[in-house]
């Protein structure tokens, strides 16, 4: 999950008393750099789809998780798949409950799952939903059926919906901008950033004034490296993403974006 490693992964363990989470920060608080964790690593395998309605006023991200690739990969099940996404469409639902009851033929999706994980011998069902309703909805999905993406614009602008997009798929963004980015989200960056410092053996003995300082200047580097708008454009790395929708319209904004994942 990680990438540290095994004996570092063991004693980080230890030391937090088997507490995943507190493992990772115990890891970045000694130095380490670990793969970012932004809960897209629930499903195994499966097929994820993304797709707006035909006014694209609202998109719909979910994923139709198993356990192997072999399975994944298959044509049939990427189909049975399709057949959820257009379900979910067709009946405007608003989350993997109401999705789960919705009938097709006579028969709930969740029957359909059941005749399938029974068919195919593996644990299967629909692991991740989201929605986004907006002005414009762009969606993409990435990499065979591995990743989607789902953004909400306040203007129907579809070109600069798909390229937002693509850039969330590759870029990860924690949210939108400094602003949006969750309290708790500041404030476990910040502890791990501060104990960082405190274990730079060229800060022994500096005041706390001078570590809440670069603090700070590091919180604002992952603010620019972690939010979208702050994030630099993947198609013209000289400017940000924020500059990059300037120059489409001077009034377009990013609402709010959902991104899912296998891994």
């Amino acid at each position: 999950m990680t990438g540290a490693g095994m004996m570092d992964c063991r004693k980080a363990l230890i030391e937090t008393q088997g507490n995943m989470d507190a493992a990772v920060d115990w890891l970045r608080k000694k130095g380490q750099k670990v793969a970012a964790l932004r809960g897209d690593r629930d499903a195994k395998e499966g097929v994820i789809l993304a797709r707006t309605s035909a006014d694209n006023r609202w998109g719909i991200a979910l994923c139709i998780s198993c356990e192997t690739d072999f399975v994944s990969k298959n044509a049939d099940f990427v189909a049975f798949a399709q057949r959820i996404m257009e379900a979910a469409i067709a009946h405007n639902v608003q989350s993997a409950e109401v999705l789960n009851a919705v009938e097709v033929s006579g028969v709930k999706i969740a029957d359909l799952v059941n005749d399938k994980l029974a068919s195919i011998g593996e644990k299967i069902g629909i692991t991740k939903f989201e929605r986004i309703d907006a002005e414009f909805v762009a969606s993409y999905v990435h990499g065979a059926n591995r990743m989607g993406v789902l953004v909400g614009l306040n203007l129907p602008e579809a070109e600069a919906g798909k390229d937002v997009a693509m850039q969330i798929a590759a870029m990860n963004p924690v949210a939108v901008d400094a602003s949006s980015v969750a309290e708790d989200v500041v404030s476990r960056e910040k502890a791990i950033i501060i104990d960082q410092i405190r274990n730079d053996p060229k800060m022994a003995g500096k005041p706390e004034e001078m570590i809440n300082k670069i603090a700070d200047g590091k919180l604002n580097a992952f603010f620019k490296e972690s939010t979208l708008l702050a994030q630099a454009f993947v198609k013209d790395g000289g400017v940000t993403v924020g500059d990059h929708l300037k120059t489409v319209n001077k009034d377009l904004k990013v609402l709010s974006f959902r991104r899912i994942a296998l891994g």
